[in-house]
């Protein structure tokens, strides 16, 4: 088989739909608990207590026991012996961290379906440079967040980046193109090129004739053209040339002479220095009063005239 139907084998397999498992499909019960448990940050803990409950009956549904410690900040999930399907565990734990990340319940509960899936991308260690790595982030989102809605519409997937991570949930062959956005975007590649060529791929699927062709021809072809240029090297300016050395610097004792300090006393020298040093504080403090007072000042208006008739 060529490498292009192979392609097609694989992203057939991705959009094939699962078939659902039922109840009656697990006639016994599970052998021993499984639990997995994750940590949520302060700031969700409010919203956490509000919809708790409902994470509650969603799982049970399934048999799944779940427990919120507000002490510890942690979620957990655990199978029973009313537990029907052995893998609703995995999903409940994408659900509590999806929760635990920013995901709201009514997006998150979603990845109990079957054809449903998640996928948390890491991408804080992809870029070195911090100032680097927020403005390729802001790229991803895009202004007022049109490039986040096109990638959503287009993969039919719930996107939301936060912080060093982007979480996406929905149809796994859109998560496959997520992740593919998202790295990309990283490794400083516009998502516009990962969004036409899906615009391109889903007008192309909609003709019969070239339905089963190769697209490559069709895709648009990213060229890196970012070139390392060497900065140019400062040029010193050119000190006269003196035959004599430099001048000896003052020592400490020289500095004492000259100000008259050293023919004072210990007492008198350390009062006088305490003494500069309250003088210094009160005009810092008058500055910094200034600079605060400066806000409250009404800014001058003009006289008001009336319109001639």
């Amino acid at each position: 088989m060529s490498s292009t139907g192979e392609q097609k084998v694989v992203e057939n397999a991705w959009s094939m739909p699962i078939e659902p498992f039922k109840k009656e499909d697990m006639p016994y019960s599970l052998l021993c608990e499984s639990s997995f448990a994750t940590l949520f940050p302060r700031y969700r803990e409010k919203y956490i207590r509000e919809c708790w409950p409902l994470v509650k009956n969603a799982l049970s549904e399934y048999g799944i026991k779940a427990d919120l410690d507000v002490i510890e900040g942690s979620m957990t999930v655990s199978t029973t012996r009313k537990t029907w399907d052995p893998y609703i565990i995995l999903k409940s734990r994408d659900v509590i961290k999806l929760i635990a990340r920013g995901v709201p319940y009514e997006q998150a509960i979603r990845v109990l379906d079957d054809n449903i899936g998640c996928d948390i991308i890491k991408i804080g260690n992809l870029v070195r440079k911090r100032d680097r790595f927020v403005k390729r982030r802001q790229r991803l989102v895009g202004p007022k967040g049109a490039t986040l809605k096109a990638i959503e519409l287009l993969t039919n997937c719930y996107v939301l980046v936060q912080g060093n991570t982007v979480s996406a949930l929905g149809p796994y062959k859109g998560l496959q193109h997520v992740r593919n956005i998202v790295e990309d975007t990283m490794k400083n590649i516009h998502p516009i090129y990962n969004i036409k060529a899906l615009m391109i791929k889903r007008e192309l699927a909609k003709d019969p004739k070239l339905k089963n062709e190769n697209w490559d021809r069709f895709l648009p072809k990213y060229v890196n053209k970012n070139v390392q240029r060497k900065q140019p090297k400062k040029k010193r300016p050119k000190k006269e040339y003196t035959p004599f050395p430099p001048p000896q610097p003052e020592s400490k004792m020289d500095k004492l002479l000259a100000s008259g300090e050293y023919f004072l006393k210990e007492e008198d020298r350390k009062k006088k220095k305490l003494t500069e040093k309250m003088e210094k504080k009160a005009e810092a403090e008058k500055r910094r009063q200034e600079k605060r007072n400066k806000s409250f000042i009404p800014p001058e208006e003009k006289p008001y005239r009336k319109k001639q008739t």
